[in-house]
C-alpha cells in the first residue's frame, strides 16, 4: 500500500515536472519563434533610440568676411527627481549658481510629482528642465560639481543598494539630452539687425521630451532659411542605464549637412558709420523714426541699411514689434519733392523740355483742377534746372502737365514704383500707384511733386540710383554669394539690370540739375562736400492721417550721390516727424553729409573736386536746343498747402 502511494506521488511529480517543462518549452517557443519579431521590436524600443542630428545653421557674413550671425550648440539640462531622493537642497545649492539660477526655484523643481498624461496614464516628472541654452563647458562644470557632492555619510559602510543610489545620484540625477539645441548669436548686437533679422525657436517633441528647433523668422534669416538650415542627419543608438549611449553598439550614424554661409553685400564698416551718424541725427531732431540706405548705383549693391529705433536680436524680449520692423521696405508714404526727379527726367527724356526751358511759377500760387498749389517761396520765371534747384512744386506740376498723364504714369512704373524692388528680404510692399483712369483732375499736377502716390524708402533710393547709373535701374542686391563652411562657393549672385528707364543724355542733364541742389542757391547747402561733387534732391512731404494732410507733421528726406559724374555711392536719409526744423535740407541733408564724409574715407573713394569744371564726363549729351519756353499763368483760388523741398 505504501509502495503504491509512493508510486502515485512519484508519478504525480513526474507529470507536474513534465507539465512545467512543457509549459516552459512552449513559452520559449512563443518568445523565440512565434512572437520573435514583435518582441524584438519592443526590445529595440526599450534600449535603442533613433536620434535626429541637427545640422549647424550657416553663418551670415558681411562683404569683407566679418561675422554677423553664427550658431553655437547648447544643451538642455534637466533633473530626475526620482534619483535625487531627499537631497534636493544639496543638489540645488550645487547646480543653481553654475546655471545662473535661483537655488530656491531649483529646489522646488526637484521633488517628485505625479500627473495624468493625454493617454490617461499616471506618470512622474522624470525629466524636469532646469535650463535651456546651456553652453557645453557650463554643463561640464555642472557634471564635475555633481561628482564631487558629499552627503555627510560614510558611504563605504553603507549597504550595496545605498552605495549604488548615491552613485546614480551623482552621475545621472542632473543630465543633458543627447540631442543638442542651437543658440543663434549676433556678435555685433544691434548692427544691421533689420537686415539680418532673427530666428524663432519652435518646440518639438521626441521620445517624451521637448526640444527646440531653430527657424528664421525675419530678415535674411527668414529669406534664406532653407539655405542656412542645412540637412538633418540621424543616429541609431543603444542606451544603457541612465540614458547613456553604448557607443560600440551604435548601428547607424549619418552626418548632418551643415547649412550654407551667406555672404552679404553689406559692409559692416559702412553699416556702423551709417548707424552712428543716424543716431546722432536722431538725437538732434527727435523724430518718430529714421532710416538710411547706402547703395552702389552701378551694381545695386546695398552697403548699409539702417532703421531707428532698432533692436538687439540677441534679446528680442527687450524690443517691441514696431522696433523690429524694417521701415525701409515695409512702410509707404508720399515721397514729396524727391519724386520730382521722375517727372523732370521723363520730360527731359521725351524731349518735352530742356534744362534751359522756363516756366512761370505763378509767384507761389497756381490754380489747377479746382485746387491751388503752393511753393514755399513765391517764384516767377524759373528754368527747368532752377525748378530742381529751388524745388518748385508749381514748376514740377507744369512739367508734368506738359509731359501728359500717360507718359508720366509710364515713367512712374518704369522707375520701379508700384511694384516690389525684388530685394531679398521678406515683408517688402509694392507701394501705391493708381492708373491714369483713376486720377482726379489735379493728379497730373500733384503727382510730379510727390503727392497722390505712395512709395517705400528703398524704391525712392533705387530711382535716384538709376539716374546716377546713366538711367539704368538696378535690382537692389543684398546677397553676394552662398558658400560652404570651408569657403567653397556654391552660388554667386551678379548685379541685375532691370531696365533702361531714361537715356544717357537725359540722365546727364538730370545729374547737372541735381548738382545745383547742394549749393548755396539750392535747398540743401548742408549736403555739400569739400572734396566731392554731390548731386541730390531734398524732400519734405506733409503726412496724411485719416485721408487728410496733417499740419506740422512731415517726412523729411535727402537722397544724393557722389562723385556726381562718376558715382560711387548713393545715400538716402529719411526722418519721420523731425521736431523743430523739419525741411529735408535742414535735417536729412546734414546726416547725408556726415555719412558721406566718413564712408568716402573708409572706402578710399577718389575725390573729384579740382577737376576741370563743366559737362558730365560720364555722358555725351550732344547738341540740343536750349531756347527757353514759357508756360502761361493761371489765376489763384482757395489754397492747398504743399511742402516743397
Amino acid at each position: 500500500m505504501a509502495r503504491r502511494r509512493q508510486t502515485y506521488v512519484v508519478g504525480f511529480l513526474a507529470l507536474a515536472l513534465c507539465a512545467a517543462l512543457g509549459g516552459l518549452g512552449y513559452r520559449l517557443v512563443d518568445l523565440q519563434v512565434l512572437r520573435h519579431a514583435e518582441l524584438k521590436v519592443k526590445a529595440r524600443e526599450n534600449s535603442a533610440r533613433h536620434l535626429p542630428r541637427e545640422p549647424r545653421r550657416g553663418d551670415i557674413l558681411d562683404a569683407r568676411g566679418n561675422l554677423l550671425a553664427t550658431s553655437q550648440f547648447v544643451k538642455t539640462v534637466y533633473a530626475d527627481p526620482l534619483l535625487i531622493g531627499s537631497h534636493q537642497a544639496e543638489v540645488a545649492r550645487t547646480v543653481a549658481p553654475l546655471l545662473g539660477l535661483d537655488a530656491a526655484e531649483v529646489y522646488r523643481k526637484l521633488f517628485p510629482t505625479l500627473r495624468t498624461n493625454a493617454a490617461g496614464q499616471v506618470v512622474t516628472n522624470r525629466y524636469v528642465v532646469l535650463k535651456r541654452k546651456v553652453a557645453p563647458e557650463t554643463f561640464a562644470q555642472v557634471q564635475a560639481a555633481m561628482k564631487q557632492l558629499t552627503f555627510g555619510v560614510d558611504e563605504k559602510n553603507l549597504p550595496r543598494s545605498r552605495r549604488l543610489f548615491y552613485r546614480e545620484l551623482r552621475e545621472h540625477a542632473v543630465s543633458a539630452d543627447l540631442m543638442d539645441d542651437q543658440l543663434r548669436v549676433y556678435p555685433n548686437g544691434r548692427l544691421a539687425a533689420h537686415v539680418l533679422g532673427y530666428v524663432g525657436m519652435n518646440e518639438r517633441e521626441y521620445d517624451g521630451r521637448r526640444f527646440l528647433e531653430t527657424s528664421g523668422a525675419a530678415g535674411i534669416e527668414s529669406a534664406l532659411n532653407a539655405k542656412l538650415t542645412g540637412v538633418r542627419g540621424w543616429r541609431l543608438v543603444n542606451l544603457a542605464k541612465g540614458n547613456k549611449e553604448v557607443v560600440w553598439k551604435r548601428e547607424q550614424d549619418v552626418e548632418p549637412r551643415d547649412g550654407l554661409n551667406v555672404v552679404l553685400t553689406i559692409d559692416a564698416g559702412v553699416q556702423a558709420i551709417v548707424e552712428e551718424e543716424l543716431a546722432r541725427g536722431f538725437a538732434r531732431h527727435d523724430p518718430i523714426s529714421a532710416t538710411a540706405i547706402v547703395v552702389r548705383p552701378r551694381t545695386g549693391e546695398i552697403l548699409a541699411m539702417a532703421t531707428l529705433p532698432d533692436y538687439d536680436p540677441n534679446n528680442l524680449g527687450g524690443s517691441t514689434e514696431d522696433a523690429r520692423r524694417n521701415l525701409v521696405i515695409t512702410d509707404i508714404a508720399e515721397p514729396g519733392s524727391t519724386f520730382k526727379i521722375v517727372v523732370v527726367s521723363g520730360a527731359l527724356n521725351d524731349r518735352k523740355v530742356t534744362l534751359r526751358d522756363a516756366f512761370h511759377c505763378e509767384n507761389g500760387a497756381f490754380l489747377y483742377g479746382g485746387r491751388v498749389l503752393h511753393d514755399h517761396h513765391g517764384y516767377g520765371l524759373l528754368t527747368v534746372e532752377e525748378i530742381i534747384t529751388k524745388s518748385s512744386n508749381i514748376g514740377s506740376a507744369k512739367i508734368g502737365i506738359q509731359l501728359g498723364a500717360a507718359r508720366l504714369h509710364d515713367y512712374v512704373l518704369n522707375f520701379g514704383f508700384g511694384q516690389p524692388t525684388g530685394i531679398l528680404l521678406p515683408g517688402e510692399v509694392k507701394g501705391i500707384v493708381h492708373p491714369p483712369e483713376k486720377w482726379s483732375k489735379v493728379s497730373i499736377a500733384q503727382i510730379p511733386m510727390g503727392h497722390g502716390i505712395a512709395a517705400t524708402r528703398l524704391q525712392m533710393a533705387m530711382a535716384m540710383a538709376a539716374i546716377a547709373n546713366q538711367g539704368v535701374l538696378m535690382r537692389p542686391m543684398l546677397v553676394d554669394r552662398l558658400e560652404t563652411r570651408d569657403g567653397t562657393v556654391v552660388a554667386k549672385f551678379a548685379p541685375t539690370r532691370v531696365r533702361q528707364v531714361i537715356g544717357q543724355r537725359a540722365a546727364a542733364d538730370m545729374v547737372q540739375a541735381l548738382k545745383t541742389v547742394p549749393t548755396k542757391g539750392g535747398t540743401a547747402p548742408d549736403a555739400e562736400l569739400e572734396h566731392y561733387t554731390v548731386a541730390g534732391k531734398t524732400g519734405t512731404a506733409q503726412k496724411i492721417e485719416n485721408g487728410r494732410y496733417v499740419r506740422g507733421k512731415y517726412l523729411a528726406s535727402f537722397i544724393g550721390f557722389f562723385p556726381a559724374d562718376q558715382p560711387e555711392l548713393c545715400i538716402a536719409v529719411v526722418l519721420d516727424e523731425p521736431q523743430g526744423r523739419y525741411y529735408g535740407g535742414q535735417t536729412a541733408a546734414p546726416i547725408f553729409r556726415d555719412i558721406a564724409i566718413r564712408a568716402a574715407s573708409y572706402l578710399n573713394i577718389r575725390p573729384d573736386r579740382g577737376e576741370e569744371p563743366g559737362g558730365s564726363p560720364m555722358f555725351d549729351a550732344g547738341p540740343e536746343d536750349r531756347s527757353p519756353r514759357t508756360a502761361s499763368a493761371r489765376p489763384a483760388a482757395a489754397p492747398l498747402r504743399e511742402a516743397a523741398n
